[in-house]
């Protein structure tokens, strides 16, 4: 027991310059903040309702324990790599492409579904490599701009479509992955530089 106290209290973070770390840790609280605000919305309309959330919850809890572990030097840069983009890339295949929620406009459904199969393929692409050191930072970048892309656009069907109970909920929930996306990304370009 103290020696993890003592484990605890040395810990150091991986990033140094304020900016950077700064960065991180806003990215992560948002995330923890937003996975905290769908746990209530599953259990404020009944997990038989949206038992999907809690699966989908259950990937970003994770991914948000991989970057706070990350960044406190406890998980190596090739297991958070790994894990983390099987993760976004379960999200993805889950929500946007098998048990893709209904649109306002079919093109709009389509674009949304196209991107979707381009970032999980980009992700299996960059991420999913064995030689991960090599990425670029546009590389990098392209993941979280397509995942920011395809928010952009369900966040404008939402505003299509009539207001109801859901609809702060839909519009919190669509802005997770993106959030988390800018973390893991926002890591290796620290990593990187």
């Amino acid at each position: 027991m103290l020696n993890f106290l003592r484990d605890t209290s040395d810990m150091q973070t991986r990033f140094v310059n304020k900016g950077k770390v700064f960065d991180i840790v806003i990215t992560a609280i948002g995330g923890t903040l937003s996975v905290g605000v769908m746990l209530y919305a599953v259990f404020h309309f009944g997990l038989s309702e949206v038992w999907p959330e809690l699966v989908l919850n259950l990937c970003y809890i994770a991914c948000l324990a991989m970057i706070w572990m990350y960044f406190f030097n406890r998980l190596d840069s090739h297991r958070f790599n790994y894990w983390c983009s099987i993760l976004v890339g379960i999200t993805v295949l889950l929500r946007d492409i098998l048990f893709v929620p209904p649109l306002a406009f079919y093109a709009l459904h389509l674009v949304c579904l196209s991107l979707s199969v381009l970032l999980l393929c980009t992700l299996t692409f960059f991420y999913a490599r064995k030689n991960w050191q090599r990425y670029t930072k546009r590389n990098l970048w392209m993941i979280c701009i397509v995942d920011m892309v395809i928010a952009v656009l369900y966040n404008i069907d939402i505003c299509l479509e009539p207001i109801n109970e859901y609809t702060d909920y839909l519009l919190t929930e669509i802005w997770i992955r993106p959030t988390i996306t800018y973390g893991l990304v926002a890591c290796f370009v620290k990593e990187l530089e």
